[in-house]
């Protein structure tokens, strides 16, 4: 019998809401300065260095890292409907398949840094350890895996949490950092996914969003007496596991 998720991953997008074509930045809108400015900050500064994306979708970090003159980073997906799409754009170095079968495939110390944005919330919990275990491996020591996911602790989760039918989970800055140093990551470090800041109409959004952080942790003092600038408030958010 067809499980939920091959039924929904055959057509992955098409059954849902269309995301942004690969190849194509002028659709990609406000998500484009997100992934450059996560390029900027977090992929190791050889532009020849090994990059891993797990689930890659229609390849958006690919275009914007091959921008950026990262010629050594591979996709994984495992959605015919994304990858073809991600080809028919111009696209390559995009393997369809399983994230976990294609990890175990690679060598130990491959790669120099994994990315998976928006992944680790379509697996169970044995399966996120799994995955985590084999991304340990694959790096190289000092390589590092950067995440993105929907955040437990924002007062919206539900929004990003249950909008995906494969959605299995969702993670707070202490679940994710205990899973990772439960997987042999030396170091963890959680933050909110911000408005990224690249002019006017965002920079206003980057402001507005500090007064309503400052009103929930204010919220979160009164209930608690807990005073915390560190709180992750936003729907996703983000972390970096070094090796």
């Amino acid at each position: 019998m067809e499980s939920y998720r091959q039924r929904l991953y055959r057509q992955y997008g098409a059954a849902g809401t269309p995301g942004p074509a690969a190849g194509d930045p002028d659709r990609l809108g406000p998500r484009a300065a997100h992934l450059q400015d996560l390029i900027r900050r977090h992929f190791p500064p050889e532009r020849d260095a090994a990059i891993l994306d797990l689930g890659c979708g229609h390849g958006a970090l690919l275009h914007f890292a091959r921008q950026a003159g990262y010629a050594n980073i591979t996709g994984i997906d495992c959605s015919a409907s994304q990858v073809a799409e991600a080809a028919r754009r111009g696209l390559t170095g995009i393997i369809e398949g399983d994230v976990l079968q294609v990890l175990g495939s690679l060598g130990p110390a491959s790669q120099d840094a994994v990315v998976a944005l928006d992944l680790m919330e379509h697996f169970t919990k044995d399966e996120l350890l799994a995955c985590l275990d084999e991304v340990g491996r694959v790096l190289k020591t000092g390589g590092r895996l950067i995440i993105h996911a929907p955040n437990g602790a924002s007062p919206f989760c539900g929004r990003i949490r249950y909008g995906d039918f494969t959605h299995e989970l969702a993670v707070t800055a202490e679940s994710l950092t205990q899973v990772c140093r439960a997987c042999g990551f030396s170091r963890v470090t959680c933050y909110e996914d911000q408005p990224a800041p690249h002019g006017l109409k965002s920079g206003l959004r980057w402001l507005l969003w500090q007064i309503i952080r400052g009103v929930l942790r204010f919220y979160i003092a009164v209930e608690t007496g807990v005073r915390d600038r560190g709180m992750i408030f936003s729907q996703n958010l983000w972390c970096v596991a070094v090796k």
